[in-house]
């Protein structure tokens, strides 16, 4: 979070480059605080400016949220919550009342859910949309608390505030009690290793502050937080529109003797995850200000390192010995976790942005396949076998889903099979990458542990995850040294190793043209191969359908295979319809630079259905043929293809012989 952003009813204090609370900077540095009897906060007149400013700085932070089914009142909640503890200005106050007899639905009284629903659309329909995040403080302690929404289709936005979350406080509300919603987020906030959940069943007073009804809601929750393993679970009784057990006690609930909200928030304990265990230092910044320094920047996710500690840097496993730590003010003896530094090092060393710089006796583990939980956030499908981008702290990777083992049913926590993921869904996956990384389980480091999932067509956030382990065979499995390589074959035959790939709709001709193309490369004694669609299928390929999923794998495999004949140094010629970008793409960066070539064989969906001597475009007009290209499947056409042939208005051996004089052959 910036410095600022969402912060109300506190000035910025915490600028160290600034002389506000510094000795000698200021007449008023030392001057007495004047006591502000309407603040909570105890002032008394021998304490100075700075010693406040101070103690200011040093007072713990604790990152929540609040989260729960939509209309369980989260939003109106932190604004009683900043209201009652006296953190709003005067011109916020009067925005507020003048905002509730426009905007609120209390009929003109303050609706406090509008300091944090600040977009026109929150407004307008009372819900909240987007993630809101308050600064407020105590006395004893500095929050910062994200609103998250209640809607289920907002749920990758309760996600993106659950994921640096210390505390959840969970809404129910007590006429309703527990809904699919709240599971959801319950779920997610086990997924995301809080460690301290707060059960708020809020709106008693509609029930008549009934004791009975908080227990009953509060022994269910109980036992769903014992299936979701959190061990550390309070049960508070309140009112968020009426403040009762929100800052203090209240009168009206006698019957029960916990804490207020507040005073819980005040008092867990919060631990320092990263605090413990050996150096992990995630590079985020090369810093060569000049030929005479070269430094690796960062923030430490775990442990602690000082001068003279013995390094590795992963993955490469080079190693090396910390030269000086440097912090903001200049030299350190002892940077921990959560401080940002630049190290140097004894040895110049090829460490680049993404490596993790950690301790030599106790490295974290490399690997590139992975057990992981993934939290599908996009419109579109997870496909297995389909490229992403994955961006684990500051390295990003190449990723795929190898396999989906199963989903999660939200409501019974029970595994469910699946093949794809929809928006919303959690599965459990291996996750294949193209290189190694270095990483901790979740549960040990978030920093380490902690992924998303890039589309590489859009460049959107897809998916949210967190490692688990990896996978055996990830360190068992190891590319085995050839002594007679592709180069080798290659000029054993005299040619170049190629993949032609032709696309385009079924009909097109893609098939006629590479099979004319294959004849004459024969006749010119080049030694190729052609890969069809369609004989691919009797063989290897027979055990998949025509799904988006089995698309995908359909095209994994004979990308894989095509590259295995290259190797051979064989020119090989893929004739498949291979409707998505994403796994074109894919395909192309199996080979080397100059290797693969993308045919785009174009020609008009009218024209191809009349050439269709097989009869299966008018199948799946019928309905006889599901998930056929064309017609109820879509075909992402090439955006900029190597060579595009107009199947339309050129005869199939003018085509091929404008695809040799793309090879240079004629």
């Amino acid at each position: 979070m910036k410095p600022g952003f969402g912060m109300t009813g506190h000035p910025a204090v915490e600028n160290r480059d600034s002389g506000l609370g510094k000795a000698g900077s200021d007449p008023l540095a030392e001057a007495p605080a004047v006591a502000n009897p309407g603040s909570p906060i105890p002032n008394p007149e021998n304490t100075s400016i700075t010693d406040y400013l101070r103690q200011h700085e040093t007072k713990p932070l604790l990152r929540f949220i609040t989260c729960g089914s939509v209309d369980d009142g989260k939003s109106t909640l932190i604004g009683r919550l900043l209201h009652d503890s006296k953190r709003l200005f005067d011109d916020q106050l009067a925005a507020l009342e003048k905002d509730s007899r426009r905007h609120g639905t209390r009929g003109g009284d303050i609706d406090y859910a509008l300091l944090l629903d600040g977009l026109a659309a929150e407004r307008e329909q009372g819900i909240t949309i987007d993630v809101a995040y308050r600064y407020f403080d105590t006395e004893r302690r500095k929050f910062i608390v994200a609103d998250c929404p209640g809607h289920e289709q907002y749920t990758r936005n309760m996600a993106t505030g659950a994921s640096t979350a210390d505390l959840a406080v969970v809404l129910v509300d007590a006429r309703k009690g527990l809904l699919t919603q709240t599971r959801r987020h319950s779920y997610i906030v086990s997924l995301l290793g809080i460690r301290h959940v707060v059960l708020a069943v809020n709106k008693m007073d509609l029930v008549g502050f009934d004791p009975a009804v908080f227990d009953g809601i509060a022994t269910a929750y109980r036992a769903l937080a014992a299936q979701l393993g959190i061990a550390d679970m309070t049960c508070v009784p309140l009112s968020a529109l009426e403040g009762d057990n929100l800052i203090e006690r209240s009168a009206r609930t006698p019957w029960y003797d916990g804490p207020s909200l507040l005073q819980h928030l005040e008092s867990v304990p919060v631990d320092d995850a990263g605090a413990e265990g050996g150096f992990r230092l995630p590079v985020q910044w090369i810093n060569r200000p000049d030929q005479n320094f070269r430094g690796f920047a960062g923030t430490v996710a775990a442990g602690r390192v000082r001068p003279g500690d013995a390094i590795v840097a992963l993955p490469s496993g080079r190693r090396s010995k910390v030269a000086r730590v440097l912090g903001p003010d200049g030299d350190r003896e002892l940077a921990s976790a959560g401080e940002a530094i630049t190290l140097t090092l004894d040895d110049e060393i090829d460490i680049s942005r993404g490596d993790v710089i950690a301790a030599a006796g106790d490295p974290p583990q490399v690997a590139d396949q992975f057990a992981a939980h993934v939290l599908w956030m996009d419109d579109a499908a997870l496909l297995p076998g389909r490229p992403y981008w994955l961006k684990i702290g500051t390295r990003t990777v190449a990723a795929s889903i190898s396999e989906i083992k199963h989903r999660v049913d939200i409501n019974s926590q029970e595994h469910l099979a699946a093949k794809r993921l929809e928006l919303n869904e959690v599965g459990y996956c291996n996750l294949s990458l193209d290189e190694p990384i270095a990483f901790a389980p979740y549960a040990d480091n978030r920093a380490l542990g902690g992924f998303i999932l890039i589309d590489r067509q859009s460049n959107h956030t897809v998916a949210m995850g967190t490692l688990d382990f990896a996978l055996r065979r990830a360190g068992n499995v190891h590319w085995q040294h050839l002594d007679v390589d592709k180069a080798a074959r290659a000029r054993i035959k005299g040619q170049q190793p190629r993949v032609l790939w032709f696309t385009g709709l079924s009909g097109a001709g893609k098939s006629t043209v590479a099979n004319l193309v294959d004849k004459r490369l024969h006749a010119l004694g080049y030694h190729s191969f052609i890969l069809d669609g369609d004989n691919v299928r009797h063989g290897l390929n027979r055990d998949l359908g025509f799904t988006a999923e089995d698309r995908v794998e359909n095209i994994r495999r004979v990308a894989e295979v095509a590259r295995l004949m290259t190797d051979a140094g064989l020119i090989v010629l893929v004739s498949f319809i291979s409707p998505f970008r994403a796994e074109r793409q894919m395909a192309r960066e199996r080979f080397g630079e100059g290797e693969f070539l993308e045919i785009f064989v174009d020609v008009p969906l009218a024209l191809a259905e009349e050439r269709d001597v097989k009869g299966l475009y008018r199948k799946a007009r019928a309905g006889l043929i599901p998930n056929f290209t064309g017609i109820d499947s879509p075909y992402e056409a090439p955006e900029h293809p190597d060579l595009r042939l107009d199947a339309g208005a050129e005869s199939p051996e003018h085509l091929a012989l404008r695809v040799l004089e793309k090879l240079g052959l004629t």
